[in-house]
């Protein structure tokens, strides 16, 4: 007689105590405090459980790490029990974990220390380096569950596989090779389809700076972790923003690349095969050196010999350097004719150009083709299957699913059949003749810059807010857009909500009744505090140049 199933519920505690119960004894907080107690639990808070040298290793950036564990300044075996130490802090405020490997962490630094000093040299251009994950990557002895319940046990939601714990995407088998310590894997929304993290494993991810707020979706778990300064950089992936999204609720930078640029091969995927829009795998974290030294490292590896869709593409320092003489033009886009930007998105806007004219930079309004029919080519991919893909791995488990999926796959919204190659064929026709409208708009641009040049980047919002409250990430279409076009984007962190400047203008007239519920959800008193961030746009395969930019517009923000 078969096995009797065990209800959803007690596979998920069970899944949570284990994740609770990896944290050792002596880093357990003996008392958390409510959100409503302690918003912002950064900075000094986190700070008062680590030691004097913890806080120093980790809340340097990655290159100082490399550096001082590729000298001897600091072991790998030292920098990864801070980074170990201070993740459990993080998980413990935020939810932002889904596993642990700390013991095998630190057996892989200790070898790294021995590597050093036996051959007087580093393993690699991210010796010693701690990254964390997404759960979306393979790593050998650890589970892979994308947030599923019915995942849990299993390889990719199937038994018996021999893939179980065994099998490692490409991209972590290219970190290890580069000396980098992998230690944590960190939450997501089941199906990675929202802009918040939520599942029936960990619960609720929470925005570390504000927890009024989300921290984001769907690499929301590496944004609180990063959040924090428990990881010094992260890789995340990106379908319409889930890069992007979180690093902007969470103060960091977050390189959302174009297809084909880093490997992706050997990752799990929701509707995987579905290829018109393809997600992206890219790095989060505090300082753009530290994308750089990340991207730079893993294109060193040569991943077009082991991914078939990526390009062979080098890293190309010519195009990552901006000269002081260079005269840059950019473009704002203010509004995309759907969504209004709160006050404190739309004062970052304003912050950023003031800054940038004060430069003598020429500053253009963007006013591009309608975005909305771009973005009906992606949300239509996001459902040619009419949710059957993601409803699957719920009926494996018989869990609920949580009101920000069921509102776009909930089986009521998609009760017909998958749609069929006709559909499929003309909504990626479609794409491709809205991408050469774009194009060709951006060329013409040449015409208004005043170099002679089409525009450099696009200064655009990532969100219409600074972060969401829970269940009110609803509209994608600033970060969509980007998926759509298939161009380069980096976060740029500018400010943070104030209460006492950031309020809704009387005058407001929405443009329909989604602009109107989205501004509703604002308050000043419950966002005061959250992190505000934008993004910088470039064109496809730009990533040198994007990096570039937005290091040079960072420095003109601190300045």
């Amino acid at each position: 007689m078969a096995a009797e199933k065990q209800p959803w519920q007690t596979l998920a505690k069970a899944k949570l105590d284990s994740i609770n119960e990896s944290i050792p004894a002596n880093w357990r907080l003996p008392s958390l405090p409510r959100n409503e107690e302690r918003r912002d639990v950064t900075g000094d808070y986190v700070r008062q459980f680590l030691s004097k040298e913890e806080i120093e290793i980790t809340e340097a950036v990655a290159p100082t790490i490399v550096e001082s564990t590729s000298t001897g300044h600091w072991t790998a075996e030292i920098v990864a029990r801070a980074f170990c130490h201070r993740a459990s802090l993080a998980h413990q405020l935020t939810n932002c974990l889904h596993d642990t490997f700390f013991d095998a962490a630190i057996e892989d630094a200790k070898s790294l220390d021995v590597y050093l000093a036996k051959n007087r040299k580093p393993k690699g251009p991210l010796h010693g380096l701690p990254v964390s994950l997404k759960d979306q990557f393979h790593v050998k002895g650890v589970e892979t569950t994308m947030g599923y319940v019915g995942w849990l046990g299993t390889f990719q939601g199937k038994k018996g596989t021999g893939k179980e714990r065994v099998f490692e995407s490409e991209m972590v088998q290219e970190l290890r090779d580069l000396g980098a310590v992998l230690y944590c894997k960190t939450s997501v929304p089941h199906t990675l389809m929202t802009g918040e993290t939520v599942n029936n494993i960990i619960g609720y991810t929470w925005n570390p700076k504000n927890r009024n707020l989300s921290c984001g979706g769907s690499s929301g778990g590496e944004g609180a972790l990063i959040g924090l300064r428990g990881s010094p950089v992260g890789l995340g992936t990106d379908i319409g923003g889930s890069i992007r999204i979180p690093a902007a609720f969470n103060g960091l930078y977050g390189l959302r690349p174009s297809t084909g640029r880093l490997p992706y091969q050997g990752m799990p995927n929701s509707m995987d095969g579905q290829n018109s829009v393809l997600s992206v795998v890219g790095p989060i974290a505090p300082s753009v050196s530290s994308l750089q030294l990340l991207v730079k490292s893993l294109l060193s590896r040569e991943p077009w010999f082991h991914d078939p869709l990526v390009h062979d593409m080098p890293w190309r320092d010519e195009k990552a350097v901006i000269s002081k003489d260079q005269k840059l033009s950019f473009a704002v886009l203010r509004h995309d004719g759907k969504v209004s930007l709160h006050p404190p998105v739309k004062r970052a806007l304003e912050t950023v150009i003031e800054r940038l004219e004060k430069q003598g930079h020429r500053i253009i309004e963007w006013k591009p083709p309608a975005h909305e029919p771009g973005l009906d080519t992606l949300f239509a991919a996001w459902t040619y299957d009419n949710g059957a893909d993601v409803r699957s791995a719920f009926e494996l488990s018989g869990e609920p699913m949580a009101p920000q999926i069921a509102s776009v796959y909930g089986a009521e919204l998609h009760a017909g059949p998958p749609k069929d190659a006709t559909f499929i064929a003309a909504n990626n026709v479609g794409r491709r003749e809205y991408q050469k409208e774009y194009m060709e708009y951006w060329n013409s641009t040449a015409e208004l810059t005043g170099t002679g040049k089409p525009v450099d980047i696009v200064i655009a919002p990532v969100a219409p807010v600074a972060a969401g409250r829970p269940n009110g990430v609803s509209w994608y279409g600033y970060s969509g857009i980007v998926n759509v076009l298939d161009y380069t984007a980096c976060t740029l962190p500018v400010t943070t909500v104030d209460k006492s400047i950031d309020v809704v203008d009387p005058s407001f007239q929405p443009f329909g009744d989604l602009d109107s519920s989205i501004m509703d959800q604002y308050d000043p008193e419950i966002y005061d505090g959250a992190h505000v961030g934008l993004q910088l746009i470039g064109r496809r395969l730009q990533e040198e140049k994007v990096l570039a930019f937005t290091e040079y517009v960072a420095g003109v923000l601190t300045a």
